[in-house]
């Protein structure tokens, strides 16, 4: 067996090293200020019920005419692309010219156990839109959906397609049944109408608990180990509580909308086979004929890459794109090499199809 060469020396420079920075670190998190999210002014220019739409400010006129609205998941704060002033989504993209408009869902309370997929896709998603583009004088705008934003608004382009001019969708589940799929498994056997007849509204803190166990080590052990190593750090420390902060910020999930996501996409897979139904109305995505930019996360635990690429072999569109990026579901928005790639990989793709 080998041995570990180490002095009773370096055992105590090492523990007194440890003391000292969990000393700072202490002093650290008493004097550090809340951690602010959402870093980029914006303006609220439409309200309803729960829901805010939001545009972002901008110091110059923008330079491109069609606006991008963001379409962010139910399950989270969209704050995450707008995380803090050298992590922002939101603000890489104002910087390249664009008008960026974002759907804030709000924290849906027990008055919206009701709300459908109709409500959300064919209500408030379809007049978000008209907002905007009354807003710029147009009748389609550019679309960013993100994760289950992004399946909604693959529903709505392929329902109302002459309201969208080009559509990009980043993480976003279209194949439910891959085999790498860990939600999938999870939700395969929920018996979804007990699960929403029992609760109504889906608690938050339920649907963390269970996010959190698909990767138990990591996410629940390993990264408050690491915490250790950035106590000293104050930079790095709000960097790590501000993330902290967007986890477990989750609003709870309307019953009537968690209980068809389930049943249909997850469940039934139906998104794939042309079978989903919303409002009376069929998703066929050979309807969608617009450019389509499918921006997706190679190390994605919760969106695995196969899930996504699906798109690419059931859109009607004949300009069908891929952007791969190199990292996980929330390095996709917050990594320093998404701050490079991401937003400039989109005004690429975009700038491309300007005409």
């Amino acid at each position: 067996m080998r041995s570990i060469d180490i002095t009773a020396d370096q055992i105590v420079r090492e523990a007194a090293r440890y003391a000292h920075r969990l000393s700072q670190g202490m002093r650290n998190l008493l004097e550090l200020e809340p951690v602010e999210v959402g870093c980029t002014p914006r303006e609220a220019v439409y309200r309803e019920d729960k829901l805010v739409l939001y545009r972002f400010r901008r110091d110059t006129p923008p330079t491109h005419r069609v606006p991008l609205l963001i379409v962010y998941a139910l399950v989270n704060r969209p704050y995450m692309v707008d995380l803090q002033e050298d992590r922002s989504l939101v603000r890489n993209l104002l910087a390249l010219g664009y008008e960026v408009y974002l759907i804030d869902w709000g924290y849906p309370d027990p008055s919206d156990r009701l709300l459908g997929l109709e409500d959300y896709i064919l209500g408030y998603i379809d007049r978000c839109v008209t907002e905007v583009a009354a807003r710029h004088g147009l009748q389609a705008i550019d679309f960013l959906g993100i994760c289950q934003g992004g399946t909604f608004s693959l529903c709505y382009t392929a329902l109302r397609p002459a309201r969208v001019r080009r559509l990009i969708t980043m993480v976003t589940p279209v194949d439910f049944h891959t085999p790498d799929n860990l939600l999938s498994h999870w939700t395969r056997e929920l018996d979804v109408d007990l699960f929403v007849d029992t609760l109504g509204n889906v608690p938050a803190d339920l649907m963390n608990f269970f996010y959190l166990t698909l990767k138990p080590y990591r996410l629940n052990l390993q990264k408050y180990v690491g915490l250790v190593d950035i106590l000293d750090d104050r930079e790095e420390l709000a960097n790590f509580l501000r993330m902290e902060k967007w986890i477990f910020d989750s609003p709870d999930q309307a019953g009537e909308a968690f209980r068809q996501f389930i049943r249909d996409f997850y469940q039934q897979n139906k998104l794939v086979k042309g079978e989903v139904e919303i409002g009376g109305e069929r998703v066929d995505l050979r309807r969608i004929e617009q450019p389509v930019l499918n921006v997706y996360a190679t190390q994605d635990h919760l969106v695995p890459p196969d899930a996504s690429r699906a798109l690419g072999r059931v859109v009607g569109s004949r300009d069908y794109s891929e952007l791969a990026f190199r990292g996980g579901h929330i390095g996709i928005y917050v990594s320093s090499r998404a701050q490079r790639e991401v937003a400039p990989g989109i005004d690429a793709w975009l700038r491309a199809r300007a005409g």
